[in-house]
């Protein structure tokens, strides 16, 4: 790729996140239309590599092909200036609306909110629907998602998923069978393999350090550091499947409530940018400091500083790993067991706290029909299904 300004780097990457709707392949599609189509930046072979890449390692894919680009065009400085351009718009955003969440106190039940927390039923079912048609084509692998989502329900915790995570890389080793894939990297970051493996290093130093940390230290914002950065690092498949590894963090040790968690997740899906700067909501709304503004910075910053270091990390090494058979089955399985662990977020807590009447369940129905059927973009859907939510409770006097 030929090299750039950090200045265009961020010009270019602000208009993708004041304008991306509806979630990360919706992203990826603008990104290829931007890099690929408009302004050649890189051809199609090296595009397509840099996104398997992102979908082998965990993370926000869509934000990670962005600090790819970034990278790739201007350096580390033009990384940091793609994400600073993709992601600020939405989390400035959500952090008004999460002032907006504060400032109704017991009204937080309103007909309106609630319909922002109806909103996750459908767009969660439609996320389980697609991923689960393109990582799960086959017999083995819609059974490792139906036992993966048996085991997150039957054991509900970080580290219940976790397990389910690392179990699906085992199975998927022993029992999917991938094609191989022989596309070579075109892609230069300009880090170096030194570089890089200082940078794994330091992601896994990471990963398992915080919590040592965070045990040792009672410090609530090392504890907070600590979850976010976790669920950055866990979580494979994209934006939406944050959502079981995030309600597993903050909503049981009461950090965040349940109602407070869904409506911030419905109105996620209203704005542009990755799904990922849900966690600045979450920051804003933390029941004690930190919390605010700062809570969101550091809330927003802990959960992408795994893609800051595996990004440059990996991409020296990428062309190698993705030629190994045992990894290429090992992700696969993963990605199968990630359509359970949403499958499993979907039942609870999406649905079993949002849809609690018969005129819930038409209302999410209407929404689904919507999104999947008539291809409405989500964040009009999350809109409509708002003004219904309000609508009913005017109708009926009552909150639903």
């Amino acid at each position: 790729m030929e090299r750039g300004s950090v200045r265009e780097v961020f010009s270019v990457f602000l208009k993708l996140g004041l304008t991306s709707f509806g979630g990360p392949v919706a992203h990826i599609g603008y990104f290829r239309e931007e890099f690929v189509v408009r302004r050649k930046w890189l051809d199609d072979a090296s595009f397509a590599d840099l996104v398997a890449l992102c979908q082998f390692m965990p993370g926000p894919a869509s934000s990670q092909a962005g600090l790819g680009i970034g990278l790739a065009r201007a350096g580390l400085p033009g990384a940091a200036a793609a994400w600073c351009a993709f992601t600020l718009p939405s989390a400035l955003a959500l952090v008004l609306f999460a002032y907006g969440v504060l400032a109704l106190g017991d009204a937080l039940d309103q007909g309106w909110l609630r319909g922002f927390k109806l909103a996750a039923v459908p767009i969660v079912a439609q996320a389980v629907w697609g991923m689960g048609r393109s990582l799960c084509p086959d017999a083995p692998r819609i059974t490792l998602a139906a036992f993966a989502a048996l085991g997150v329900l039957a054991w509900p915790t970080p580290l219940g998923q976790l397990g389910v995570i690392l179990l699906g890389g085992v199975a998927g080793f022993f029992i999917v069978r991938v094609s191989a894939d022989n596309v070579s990297s075109g892609l230069s970051s300009g880090v170096g393999r030194g570089t890089g493996a200082f940078l794994l290093f330091l992601f896994g130093v990471l990963l398992i350090g915080l919590p040592i940390l965070a045990s040792s230290f009672p410090d609530r914002g090392l504890a907070l550091f600590d979850s976010f950065f976790r669920s950055g690092a866990l979580v494979f498949g994209g934006g939406h499947v944050v959502l079981p590894l995030l309600q597993a963090e903050v909503v049981p040790p009461g950090w965040v409530s349940q109602e407070a968690f869904l409506a911030g997740y419905g109105a996620t899906q209203a704005v542009p940018g990755p799904l990922f700067t849900f966690a600045a909501f979450l920051g804003t709304v933390m029941n004690g400091a930190p919390n605010g503004v700062w809570g969101a910075v550091l809330c927003l910053f802990a959960i992408f500083v795994p893609s800051f270091l595996l990004v440059p990390g990996l991409l020296p090494f990428w062309d190698g790993i993705r030629k190994m058979p045992a990894a290429r089955q090992a992700l696969a399985g993963i990605n199968a067991a990630v359509v359970g662990l949403l499958l499993a977020a979907l039942y609870n807590p999406v649905w079993t706290s949002a849809v609690r009447s018969p005129v819930d369940f038409g209302i999410v129905l209407v929404g689904f029909v919507l999104l999947a059927f008539c291809r409405t973009p989500p964040w009009a859907v999350v809109i409509l299904m708002a003004a219904a939510g309000a609508a009913v409770q005017g109708l009926s006097g009552a909150v639903l």
